[in-house]
């Protein structure tokens, strides 16, 4: 039995490749490009990495730089960047075939996104929690298999 990949600081980390989705590949396959553990940008930059992900379909990886955002905010931001990592996993949990995981994660971001209106750095807090709110009705309503590729990846930004 092995022990668990870890970091110089004994946390545990994966290193495991990834596929687009984040799903763990086996050791030896030819994996996705992760975001890097330090990575830091700026909002304006963090929100553009973000959307070039999303539109390319790759959700969980627009999930890595938004929770990077989410860790190093200020305080008062914290709860928005928090939501809008946790609606791009919930764009994975879609990709992935994870209905009931889609649904809570979308609905848990639009808690955390709604209240900010209006959102610093040009987010579109309104447009982005209606648009989680109505992806998980969807999915309750009409299953994975309705949702379109547009739905997976709105503008960020006004």
């Amino acid at each position: 039995m092995t022990g668990r990949d870890r970091d110089e600081t004994g946390r545990a980390r994966s290193a495991r490749p990834r596929d687009a989705y984040g799903r763990p590949l086996p050791r030896d396959a030819e994996g996705e490009e992760r975001v890097p553990e330090d990575y830091t940008a700026a909002p304006a930059e963090v929100l553009a990495e973000a959307q070039r992900l999303l539109d390319a379909d790759r959700p969980f990886h627009a999930h890595e730089v938004l929770e990077a955002a989410w860790k190093s905010a200020p305080p008062e931001e914290r709860e928005l960047w928090q939501g809008l990592a946790q609606l791009a996993v919930g764009f994975t949990h879609v990709r992935r075939g994870n209905a009931r995981g889609a649904k809570t994660l979308l609905r848990r971001a639009a808690e955390r996104i709604a209240p900010y209106d209006p959102a610093p750095h040009g987010i579109d807090a309104t447009g982005l929690a209606r648009r989680a709110r109505d992806l998980a009705d969807h999915l309750d309503r009409d299953g994975l298999e309705a949702i379109t590729d547009a739905e997976l990846a709105p503008p960020l930004r006004v």
